[in-house]
């Protein structure tokens, strides 16, 4: 009951953070304002800060320092972790015709920096923050190893049945939540093998990197989708086989990070 109560908060506060944090700037500046994405996504990083904490110390009780702040330098390697297998995805999609490539236009690339910004600041941090820093953490110090990667890859990846994305038919759709399950493990992965919050927001950060890197369009959307779950996958193995073997009962996760 406390775990399924520990998901539920999760999903709640995932929520809170993304209306909360990004009203101010949504409601005073125009749509059209350059600003407005970029102090959206500073807005929802900020809430999720304050909520996190707030959870934390009055709710589940579980220190702040527990959630793995050491080793920044790790998003570098995380971004790499989780480039990797979407350019992969993606090179296998095109040779097998389910992507063609699109018109190129450059003045995309010139907005790149900001755009990694905003997906920084409004997915990344925040939310790995709370799912593989806050979930992760609470539900190691009294669930098998296991058992966290398992309820924290599909929980994060059952939330983006609301997501917006190409998917267009229910397969495609079904086929997404499937790939952010992917997603989330390879995340989780990177949790457990970097011993703290900062890989994790590295693959997570790669990834969407990685989907806007390449101008692509997709014929048979639903094939990608298998495509980056399979290598999305088979990065969070290789992570996971990776990891420090010290990781093996509940509590070892948290006091490690």
């Amino acid at each position: 009951m406390r775990t399924l109560w520990s998901v539920v908060l999760t999903v709640a506060v995932m929520f809170a953070q993304i209306f909360i944090g990004a009203a101010p700037a949504y409601l005073l500046l125009d749509q059209t304002n350059p600003l407005q994405g970029p102090l959206g996504a500073l807005g929802v990083t900020l809430t999720a800060l304050l909520l996190v904490h707030l959870v934390r110390r009055f709710l589940d009780r579980r220190p702040w320092p527990a959630l793995g702040w050491r080793n920044p330098s790790h998003v570098v390697l995380g971004v790499i972790a989780g480039v990797v297998p979407v350019l992969a995805a993606h090179g296998i999609s095109l040779a097998v015709g389910a992507s063609v490539w699109a018109p190129i236009d450059l003045s995309v690339y010139a907005w790149l920096p900001l755009v990694a910004v905003t997906v920084l600041l409004n997915q990344a941090f925040p939310e790995e923050l709370l799912w593989r820093g806050h979930l992760f953490d609470t539900l190691s110090v009294r669930l098998p190893p296991r058992a966290v990667v398992l309820i924290v890859s599909a929980g994060f990846g059952a939330l983006h049945i609301v997501s917006q994305s190409q998917a267009t038919t229910l397969v495609e759709r079904l086929l997404y939540v499937v790939m952010a399950v992917a997603l989330g493990f390879a995340c989780t992965a990177a949790r457990v093998r970097g011993g703290g919050l900062w890989m994790a927001v590295g693959v997570h950060w790669g990834f969407h990197l990685g989907m806007r890197v390449l101008p692509l369009q997709h014929v048979r959307f639903g094939v990608t989708l298998v495509l980056l779950t399979i290598t999305l996958t088979l990065a969070g193995a290789v992570l996971l086989r990776r990891s420090s073997s010290t990781w093996h009962s509940p509590g070892r996760a948290s006091s490690a990070a």
